[in-house]
């Protein structure tokens, strides 16, 4: 283990102007009261890559009941981890007491282990002990807010000069003890451009099957990390990189191996989109991404049961259902995502009925704009779909009464070539009133 190594104020970039005022708050009333108190892992790693982190997490000597006698604000969580959350409106900055290394049970707490895994962590420690039970090198660096200087304890600022994710300690036990670090390897790869360290990426072959284990409201957490926050393409393709998406959405997997590279195109566009409305600040939803990550295996199977008899709207119901609850039992999507994928999907024959009472009763649907979305992303799929997605948005452009004279009232799912030329309704501008 790399000796001690302490940055000073003037060796380093992190300044206080970018810590939370809410965060500051904490670090300085711990100190003052007498205890250590530091600025822990991903804010320190981000802020040293002048990245601006969402997160502040506190690190200090104080045992949460000590932490709840300093801040009126503060609700004590969790039995596994015990944590003091210190409230501030709508930010809330986490306070960790010093973990330590030893499995004994104590008077504070106790850390017990099951099967290599860690269970129960409770037990209170020092700042060096803290520092080497973290995941990743990068992760494992405190910013003291007695004198601003920064304490590296494992070799961390040497990884982030190196662009590469080092775990701390022994792969396989880490893993073993939480096999969300592999996940986690993979996002924080593909977040920060760095490469897995060859040790680390090893066990992903061996291991990665213990993800199936792993609890999936937690999974659903660790995917919201990956492929909502603007590096969701990156994380997606990392994680086939490194052979866990398999373990994670196992249909997608299944489907992309099939060699539909239509599919591929709808999965990573998809993708690019989302990472797109997170840079600009736009709101994304994790029902529309898991549309289109579960598509391929919900489409093949609704089309297979339609070939054999089944009525369509039975099939794509059931193709839903069955996709939907495998991918649950890996990651817990709320049913309240689960809903409006299924509506998304079953949605898509319906673009292909262009008969005048079922498209206006499509262009009034409520989850309509998110499934002309998807259908827009289907574009590679065949030259018609791409001629669809066309219609559909040039139709969303007509007047009402233009689009219902072109239409016609049954059968017929072409493209009527009337609605084609109609030009859009131009919008009157106003006159902008002359000043004198």
């Amino acid at each position: 283990m790399p000796a001690l190594r302490i940055i000073p104020r003037e060796q380093h970039i992190i300044s206080r102007k970018n810590i939370s005022k809410a965060a500051l708050r904490v670090l300085y009333r711990l100190n003052e009261a007498g205890y250590d108190a530091f600025l822990v892992g991903g804010a320190v790693r981000d802020l040293l890559l002048g990245g601006k982190p969402k997160d502040f997490d506190v690190a200090t000597s104080a045992t949460p009941d000590e932490v709840k006698k300093l801040f009126r604000n503060c609700r004590l969580i969790g039995r596994r981890f015990r944590l003091a959350h210190v409230v501030f409106g709508p930010e809330i900055i986490e306070v960790a007491t010093f973990r330590g290394t030893g499995e004994e049970e104590g008077n504070d707490g106790e850390r017990r282990i099951v099967d290599g895994r860690i269970v129960r962590d409770n037990v209170w420690g020092t700042i060096e002990e803290d520092a080497v039970r973290r995941d990743f090198r990068v992760n494992a660096m405190y910013y003291d807010i007695s004198d601003f200087s920064v304490r590296d304890y494992v070799g961390g600022m040497q990884d982030l000069e190196d662009r590469v994710l080092r775990l701390i300690g022994d792969p396989v036990t880490r893993y073993r003890e939480d096999p969300v670090r592999m996940l986690r390897a993979a996002r924080l790869a593909a977040k920060l451009g760095f490469r897995i360290d060859t040790a680390a990426a090893k066990p992903f072959a061996e291991l990665g099957d213990l993800l199936t284990e792993a609890a999936p409201a937690r999974l659903f957490d660790e995917s919201l990390k990956m492929f909502l926050a603007g590096n969701g393409l990156k994380s997606f393709h990392m994680l086939e990189k490194c052979g866990l998406l398999e373990f994670m959405f196992p249909a997608t997997a299944r489907a992309l191996k099939r060699g539909d590279e239509a599919l591929r195109a709808l999965v990573e566009q998809g993708l690019a989109n989302t990472d797109e409305r997170v840079a600009e600040g736009k709101s994304v939803t994790p029902a529309f991404l898991f549309a289109v990550l579960l598509w391929g295996e919900v489409r093949d199977q609704a089309h297979a049961w339609i070939e054999q008899g089944k009525d369509n709207t039975e099939a794509w119901a059931r193709a839903a259902l069955h996709v939907v609850g495998e991918q649950c039992q890996r990651v817990a999507i709320p049913r309240r995502f689960t809903f409006t994928m299924e509506e998304i999907w079953s949605l898509q024959p319906r673009f292909e009925q262009i008969q005048r009472k079922k498209v206006f009763r499509l262009l009034t649907h409520p989850r309509f704009r998110a499934a002309f979305d998807f259908l827009l992303l289907r574009a590679n799929e065949s030259p018609a779909m791409r001629e669809l997605g066309e219609w559909w948005a040039h139709a969303q452009q007509l007047p009402h009464e233009t689009l219902a004279a072109a239409l016609p009232n049954h059968g017929g799912a072409a493209v009527d070539a009337e609605i084609a030329k109609a030009p859009p309704r131009r919008r009157r501008r106003r006159r902008k009133p002359t000043g004198k």
